[in-house]
């Protein structure tokens, strides 16, 4: 039998549950600052296809970006789930990159203005599950 070897399957499980819209709803709703929820209309999520990882942090990461109406127009919420055995000291860099990323995307649509995207970052550091949410 040919088994798929997942790395950190916690992340696949991870990302699996939020794969499901109501469960991401309720996820964004416990887990989300007021700030944020306020702009975003949870009902409008909806999963995006694509990936922003770079490929030798594939093994370490997990990420699902969901497109999402705002008060200011169009949004995505962009969850990054990763496994390591120390924080990285870049990650706010690498988050980032991967918000500009979406923006591309979003652009490459056709879409003539910059969506709002907010990264969500979850991390596991020594088998704790932590969110690190920041504004500004």
């Amino acid at each position: 039998m040919n088994k798929k070897f997942t790395p950190t399957p916690h992340d696949a499980v991870f990302r699996q549950f939020l794969s499901e819209k109501e469960t991401a709803k309720d996820f964004f709703d416990i887990w989300l600052p007021d700030e944020i929820k306020a702009l975003c209309d949870l009902d409008s999520l909806k999963v995006e296809s694509g990936s922003f990882i770079d490929a030798e942090m594939k093994n370490y990461q997990s990420d699902i970006i969901y497109s999402v109406r705002t008060s200011k127009g169009n949004g995505y919420i962009y969850v990054l789930i990763e496994h390591q055995s120390t924080p990285d000291k870049l990650m706010a860099w690498r988050l980032m990159r991967y918000s500009m990323a979406a923006m591309q995307k979003h652009l490459e649509a056709g879409h003539r203005q910059l969506p709002l995207v907010f990264p969500f970052y979850f991390i596991v550091v020594n088998k704790v599950l932590t969110p690190i949410v920041r504004i500004g």
